[in-house]
């Protein structure tokens, strides 16, 4: 049974303290990024975001292969080219396609909460089994991402040297 007094984090959420911000280029700036936990500031880091995007589709096992492709090339591609912070926000695409597949999973229409009351958490077990195969796929590239020791190597330095 889930627990109906738990309402969404974005309900109160601050903007203002939030460590990622829209009108910084985070590619000019680097410095400004922060790795943060999961895939936070995934659809605010620009011009990542408007790079990674486009790719970014799960609707079905077919799409979900490619979109995941698409996007675990362009976590190489960042990675070759000496590019931590794309190569963090490929990374975290990859992470949101396996989240959000499961959600819809799990929920039928994804949607988590009742809005219409006081936000109320939704029965699980719902959902489309056919996004359980497209979260499948984004797990295992987003897994690859993680397991890559090139990846390590530059996440690593990166916290060294910015925190």
């Amino acid at each position: 049974m889930p627990d109906s007094t738990q309402k969404p984090s974005y309900l109160d959420f601050d903007k203002a303290s939030y460590a990622w911000k829209p009108d910084i280029d985070y590619r000019k700036h680097p410095e400004a990024y922060q790795v943060g936990k999961g895939e936070q500031g995934v659809l605010i880091v620009e011009p990542y975001k408007s790079e990674l995007v486009p790719l970014w589709r799960f609707k079905t096992p077919d799409i979900a292969e490619a979109s995941s492709t698409a996007i675990f090339e362009r976590f190489e591609t960042y990675l070759k080219d000496g590019d931590f912070v794309g190569a963090d926000m490929a990374r975290k695409f990859l992470q949101m396609g396996y989240t959000r597949a499961r959600r819809y999973a799990n929920y039928k229409g994804g949607k988590k909460y009742d809005a219409e009351h006081g936000h109320a958490a939704l029965d699980r077990g719902t959902g489309d089994p056919v996004k359980a195969e497209s979260a499948r796929i984004f797990y295992d590239k987003w897994r690859a991402a993680e397991a890559n020791s090139g990846y390590a190597d530059q996440k690593k330095a990166w916290k060294k040297r910015f925190g």
